[in-house]
């Protein structure tokens, strides 16, 4: 017997009951303890028209996909990163670009750059602010501050998604189940809400790797900044000792100002 049928019989038999518990109001063919009451059998109508109608609501809220893997899709795994080291010129950065390893990162990073010296440290202590040597220090700086720092963060990054994969698949293989163990209205609201917070984890880990892009621009932006202002101090000293000092041809008497070296 399927679910229709029985709940067929019990709304029948429901009704049965309801008409013989009815409050009497007069005698049928004389006979006094047979009535018929109008508002009860109105409100016994009503009644049954309602719990047809929740019957219908509950049968539809149960009804689930029988197939929902046409929507299914594929998370492209990430590989791994494996960084040549002939002479200990990377190491550590492979380490870096794989986990959550911020010391790796450092280590890497000065291994892998050069660095500034200490005849250079003496050198540039004599230098005002603002030159073009300070500038550059400050650029290298900058550089040293924030490369490591997106090493760690693209380590992190395959890191936790190779640990979030069982969760993922877990939560999708609930999603396209098409039997009824997962598909109550309590179910998927819960499974939506999961997708959510998975979701949300995804944006703040990609909010990491967003902010090395940003940092990292803000270090090309310098060193194209620093290059533009030196090729136009280079110009405006190039024009001034073109007018301090003559530079004119044999026999000529003006100063030549427009050759550009």
């Amino acid at each position: 017997m399927n679910l229709t049928s029985r709940k067929r019989k019990w709304l029948i038999g429901t009704g049965a009951a309801l008409l013989l518990t009815a409050t009497p109001s007069f005698a049928l063919f004389g006979i006094g303890d047979i009535v018929f009451d109008p508002t009860s059998y109105a409100s016994l109508v009503s009644q049954l028209t309602t719990l047809e109608s929740q019957y219908k609501m509950l049968q539809n809220n149960i009804v689930h996909f029988s197939w929902k893997q046409q929507w299914q899709t594929t998370l492209t795994a990430l590989k791994n990163a494996n960084v040549a080291n002939m002479f200990g010129e990377t190491a550590g950065i492979t380490i870096a670009l794989n986990t959550n390893s911020p010391s790796a990162s450092l280590t890497g990073w000065k291994a892998a750059t050069v660095s500034v010296n200490s005849n250079a440290s003496t050198y540039l202590a004599g230098q005002p602010l603002g030159n073009d040597r300070m500038s550059q220090l400050a650029m290298v700086e900058l550089s040293d501050s924030v490369s490591p720092d997106c090493m760690t963060a693209v380590g992190q990054y395959r890191s936790t998604r190779g640990q979030n994969t069982t969760a993922n698949q877990s939560l999708a293989g609930q999603q396209f189940d098409a039997t009824s163990a997962t598909n109550s209205e309590v179910q998927q609201l819960n499974l939506l809400n999961a997708a959510q917070s998975q979701q949300m984890t995804e944006i703040q880990s990609q909010g990491g790797l967003q902010t090395c892009l940003a940092a990292q621009m803000t270090v090309a932006n310098m060193q194209q900044r620093n290059a533009a202002a030196a090729d136009l101090n280079t110009v405006a000293f190039v024009q001034q000792q073109r007018a301090t000092n003559d530079v004119a041809a044999v026999n000529e008497g003006n100063t030549w100002q427009t050759y550009i070296p």
